[in-house]
């Protein structure tokens, strides 16, 4: 009898296998590790096999087919998941499409080509620059893979291999990320200025700041022809700085060798922006911020009180920012920056606002359109580092597997993976 009951038990459990055909990810608060589902689901369209992201389901849940090695990867990775049957995701599948519900089924097909624009290490093996990326630490905790590019694969128009480009903390306007007065003479900024210069004249220019021109006039163009652009603290400000200058002397005399044009604020051209407007230039070369546009000094906030709350969007009718503000709480901790926070008033009117901090009039996370590409920008340094400091050490996100900030940066890794249908402008 006891053989008999065996049995049957083995081959009950071997029916259920052959029903439970589609692993699901939780993203709600069950999910042990946000961050490292993102890697899964990424690895699974390595696979050539495509997914399904479940908006506002669950937490914006992820689900694809059941494979064996798929279910043993999310063990490896100690990522909570769950075996369904066909009928039983059929059901999610009906529920999500009622018209009364804001949630929606986008299909995943293909894994984007992912690049980080950062400088490269020096010729013994140490980082360029005495801080960390936030997004490079994020990928390479969720096992995401990505190229590193610079300044000579843009200009040699390597970016055209890429689907998705994130832009490391950079100063795109030529001025060494204005740390002049507190670091300009550690041996740290005095390698990265000569090699800044070196490069650039390499590559034919005179002047860093005419090389970085070049470069987010590529970038630009990467976007506008389709590709996918995200930067965080001042690689957002300062790239649209650089585009308004074009043309124009902004660098002081200890970042390029020659005074600023006295009248660069006139001259600035803002029509040739992404995102801001109107803003004011920061003329003190020894002021540590390079516009208007960030609401930094002077606020009030403490890491106690400052969070900034993600907008609600219609996952069936706005699937774009719906995507990208997936999240399992509407409020996330803010953090600091050498560019923090937008201020409103500077932000065009075309561009979509996804998260703000309303009473301090603020926005920290917003997105656009150029072209027919999409740009995303981020304020802040490290989502889980309230103020992080030149050469602090960098943030172990083992401890942090569930950060709502850092699942911000993966949404726009996946974003550009959905079907085509909903990434139109």
């Amino acid at each position: 009898m006891k053989k008999i009951i065996v049995s049957l038990t083995v081959m009950l459990l071997a029916l259920t296998q052959l029903r439970a055909s589609v692993i699901l990810l939780p993203m709600d608060l069950k999910q042990k590790e946000h961050l490292k589902a993102y890697g899964i689901t990424y690895w699974v369209l390595s696979k050539g096999v495509e997914a399904h992201w479940l908006l506002n389901y669950r937490g914006g849940s992820f689900a694809f087919p059941h494979q064996l090695a798929f279910e043993k990867e999310c063990k490896t990775r100690n990522v909570t998941y769950e075996v369904l049957s066909d009928a039983q995701f059929a059901g999610i599948q009906n529920e999500i499409s009622n018209p009364e519900v804001n949630m929606d089924d986008i299909k995943l097909e293909v894994a984007p080509k992912i690049a980080v624009y950062t400088p490269d290490i020096d010729s013994k093996g140490n980082k360029v620059q005495p801080w960390d990326d936030a997004v490079t630490m994020v990928l390479t905790y969720a096992e995401i893979p990505y190229d590193v590019v610079y300044d000579r694969e843009v200009v040699d128009g390597k970016l055209a291999l890429y689907d998705w480009l994130h832009l490391h903390h950079e100063d795109f306007t030529g001025q060494y990320g204005k740390f002049y007065r507190n670091y300009g003479h550690a041996p740290w900024y005095r390698e990265n200025q000569k090699r800044a210069e070196e490069l650039s004249r390499s590559l034919g220019f005179s002047k860093v700041s005419q090389c970085k021109l070049a470069v987010v006039k590529r970038i630009r163009d990467f976007v506008a022809g389709g590709g996918f652009m995200f930067a965080m603290c001042s690689a957002t400000d300062s790239y649209d700085i650089a585009l308004a200058a074009e043309g124009v002397d902004i660098c002081a005399a200890m970042y390029d060798g020659d005074p600023a044009d006295p009248n660069a604020q006139e001259k600035l051209d803002f029509s040739k922006t992404f995102a801001f407007k109107d803003f004011s230039l920061s003329r003190d070369p020894m002021e540590y911020e390079f516009s208007s546009i960030d609401n930094n000094y002077g606020r009030p906030a403490s890491p106690e009180t400052d969070y900034f709350t993600l907008f609600d969007f219609s996952a069936k009718y706005d699937p774009i920012p719906a995507m990208l503000t997936q999240c399992h709480t509407r409020t996330v901790k803010g953090f600091m920056g050498q560019t923090t926070a937008f201020m409103k008033k500077y932000i065009k009117s075309d561009v979509l606002m996804l998260g703000e901090n309303k009473p301090y009039n603020e926005v920290r996370y917003l997105h656009g359109v150029v072209g027919q590409g999409f740009f995303s920008f981020y304020g802040g340094h490290d989502p889980e580092d309230y103020r992080h400091y030149v050469e602090d050490p960098e943030t172990d996100l083992s401890l942090h597997p569930q950060s709502p900030g850092y699942r911000l940066i993966l949404n726009n890794i996946l974003f550009p993976a959905a079907k085509k249908k909903h990434r139109k402008t």
